[in-house]
C-alpha cells in the first residue's frame, strides 16, 4: 500500500522545551488507516493533526474497544533519528488487538507508516536533557450502531508528542500506595492488553491515592488481594537482598518493553533476577530485616520510576532512606543512553529512521 501525504499548510509554533510536561502538546501531522470488513486495512495517510468527527453512536464511545501503544523517538549524537525497540510495540499492539476483538494488521507496514511520520515531524523532536518525541499509536472501533458485538470497521491512528518528564519527580523516589480495595486486573481478563478500559478502571484509585499525599498506586492481584502486580500503568521491581524480584506475567500483567529490556541488561550484568509471585507481606518482611535495598517501577514513559515510600494498612515504609537506589540510577542511565545513541547498544535494541 501506499501511504498519502498531505503536509499542513499552517505549522504550529514549537513549544518551549522547559516547560513541555507530558502529552499536552502534538505536532503538525498524524497517521490515520482504515479497515473496513471484507476489505480490510486500506487507505493509509498522513494528513495534518486535527478533530475527526465521530457519530454520536460510533462503537468505541459505548463498549470502549480500543487499544493503544506508547513508544519515544530521539535524536541521537549526529542527528539521526532513534526509535527504541518499535516492533515490539507493534507485535504487542496487535497482540492487544487479537484479546479484544479488532482485526490485526500488517506490522511491518505499520513501522514504516510510524517512520514516515516521524521523519515528517522530525522538527518536533525536542533535545533538551530527559526529553523525547512521545509516539501513541491507537486503534478504535468505528461502527455506528448500538449493539454489544465487534465492529465491523476501525481506525488506526498515531499522533505524536513533545514531551518531558513523566512524574514532575524525575528520576527522585516517588510515594506509593498500596491499594487494598480495587483490583487492576484479573485471570482470563485483559490484563495484558494496552486495552483502554484497564485504565479507565484505575482512575478512581489513582485519584484517591493522590488525595492521600501519593504519586501512584500499586496494584495487587485481583484473586487473593495479596500479590503484587504492577505500580500504576507499569511494571515494578524489586531488590530483595541483590536479587531483583518482578511478578511473572499472566493474564492480569502487561508485558513491558522495558520490563524486558531491564531484564535483559540485570542478566549481562550477571545481577541474579527472578520472575515470580511476590506477597506485599514479603516485602514488608523483607524492609523490617533490612533486606529491601531499593525499588522501581519502569515503563516507556517513565523510563524508571524509583519508589521512596510504600503505604498499606496503616503501615508506612521508607525504601533506601527515601533516595534514587544504585542499581535503578544505573539502568535508567543505561537506557536512555542507548535510547539516545549516547552508549553502545549490544543488544541491537535501536533503529535508526531511514526516511
Amino acid at each position: 500500500m501506499e501511504i498519502t501525504l498531505v503536509k499542513t499548510t499552517a505549522p504550529k509554533p514549537k513549544p518551549d522545551q522547559g516547560k513541555l510536561g507530558f502529552g499536552r502538546v502534538f505536532t503538525d501531522h498524524m497517521f490515520v488507516w482504515d479497515y473496513v470488513e471484507g476489505k480490510g486495512w486500506h487507505n493509509p495517510r498522513i494528513v495534518p493533526y486535527g478533530p475527526m468527527e465521530m457519530d454520536p453512536a460510533c462503537a468505541v464511545l459505548h463498549y470502549g474497544q480500543a487499544v493503544f501503544e506508547g513508544m519515544k523517538a530521539y535524536l541521537g549524537p549526529e542527528g539521526q533519528i532513534l526509535l527504541f525497540r518499535p516492533e515490539q510495540n507493534m507485535a504487542r499492539l496487535n497482540r492487544s488487538n487479537a484479546r479484544m476483538s479488532i482485526p490485526t494488521f500488517d506490522e511491518e507496514f505499520a513501522l514504516h507508516a510510524i517512520q514516515q511520520l516521524v521523519s515528517l515531524d522530525r522538527e518536533w523532536i525536542p533535545t533538551a536533557p530527559g526529553t523525547a518525541l512521545y509516539l501513541r499509536p491507537f486503534v478504535i472501533a468505528t461502527d455506528n450502531v448500538l449493539g454489544v458485538r465487534p465492529s465491523s470497521s476501525y481506525r488506526f491512528m498515531v499522533i505524536l508528542s513533545p514531551v518531558g518528564a513523566y512524574y514532575e519527580e524525575g528520576l527522585n523516589p516517588v510515594s506509593i500506595y498500596v491499594e487494598p480495595n480495587y483490583v487492576r486486573a484479573v485471570r482470563g481478563g485483559t490484563g495484558f492488553a494496552k486495552a483502554a478500559g484497564n485504565y479507565a478502571g484505575s482512575l478512581l484509585a489513582q485519584k484517591n491515592a493522590q488525595a492521600r499525599g501519593h504519586a501512584q498506586v500499586l496494584w495487587l492481584d485481583g484473586i487473593e488481594q495479596k500479590y503484587v502486580e504492577e505500580v500504576g500503568a507499569m511494571n515494578v521491581f524489586f531488590n530483595i537482598d541483590g536479587k531483583l524480584i518482578t511478578p511473572e506475567l499472566g493474564d492480569s500483567i502487561l508485558p513491558g518493553v522495558t520490563r524486558d529490556s531491564i531484564l535483559q541488561l540485570l542478566r549481562s550484568w550477571d545481577i541474579p533476577t527472578v520472575e515470580r509471585r511476590l506477597g506485599i507481606d514479603e516485602v514488608f518482611k523483607a524492609h523490617e530485616e533490612g533486606r529491601l535495598v531499593e525499588a522501581f517501577g519502569c515503563g516507556t514513559a517513565a523510563v524508571v520510576s524509583p519508589i521512596g515510600r510504600l503505604e498499606y494498612q496503616g503501615r508506612t515504609i521508607e525504601i533506601g532512606g527515601g533516595k534514587t537506589g544504585a542499581l535503578t540510577q544505573r539502568l535508567y542511565d543505561t537506557i536512555t543512553g542507548i535510547q539516545t545513541g549516547r552508549l553502545a547498544d549490544p543488544f541491537g535494541w535501536v533503529m535508526e529512521v531511514d526516511i
